[in-house]
């Protein structure tokens, strides 16, 4: 099941429960007055001559995982596309809607990003999702089971066994250490992200790069990895 402490999903729910927004409309005053009124430089160039973040940021829709707020970067450093459990799907060119391909091949091909981060989290409530799904647990969601069944097969095969080889892992192992699961995900996104050909391309003459983060929400500790297929270690 999807870990949502806040389920309710019907008017008179959050007639009773919703929190006001106030504090966020003060935080963007707040905003204004550093970008705009204090040192409007900044936002004048980004208006005067469009963007180009250096860095395109994969992440969770995870409220507690924030990517500017974690990395303290400035307006116009990071082009970010969120989805639930940060997944990045193959290359898979159809007459579907691909929000994750569009933002992806826009950030690539146009604004020419020099990175590519796939930033995932512990106690992603994405990947405890998939791992019920998985053992049979019917999601009562539209959209959210299928969706995160892509991490499934990623997840099986970048954890090594005991003798260092890559093989599918149980799924009995995998919901009992779900962390790894998140983080094996993450090298399954980077594998799916060389299946686009322009990023294949980019990344085989060298001006792109990728790298997978593991942001560990209980100690803020950081792992992460510069090379798809090798482990996410510890970088803080």
């Amino acid at each position: 099941m999807i870990d949502d402490s806040h389920t309710g999903d019907t008017p008179s729910a959050c007639a009773a429960e919703c929190r006001d927004v106030d504090h966020l409309l003060e935080g963007v005053r707040r905003f204004k007055a550093r970008f705009y009124d204090e040192a409007p430089a900044l936002m004048q160039g980004l208006v005067e001559k469009g963007q180009k973040p250096a860095v395109l940021m994969i992440s969770c829709s995870d409220s507690r995982v924030d990517p500017a707020l974690l990395t303290g970067a400035l307006p116009g450093e990071l082009f970010v596309v969120r989805n639930v459990a940060n997944l990045v799907p193959a290359y898979a060119p159809d007459d579907g809607l691909h929000g994750t391909g569009a933002a992806l091949e826009y950030a690539v091909r146009d604004l020419g990003v020099d990175h590519i981060v796939v930033l995932g989290h512990a106690h992603c409530g994405g990947i405890k999702a998939m791992l019920a799904t998985a053992g049979g647990e019917r999601q009562p969601r539209e959209f959210v089971g299928p969706w995160v069944e892509m991490a499934l097969a990623a997840s099986r095969l970048h954890l090594p066994a005991e003798d260092g080889e890559q093989r599918e892992m149980p799924l009995d192992h995998l919901k009992a250490v779900p962390f790894l699961a998140e983080r094996a995900s993450i090298l399954g996104s980077l594998d799916n992200l060389m299946t686009y050909p322009w990023v294949r391309e980019r990344v085989e003459a060298g001006s792109l790069s990728l790298h997978g983060w593991w942001f560990d929400l209980e100690s803020g500790d950081l792992w992460v990895t510069d090379a798809p297929g090798t482990p996410l270690m510890p970088a803080t």
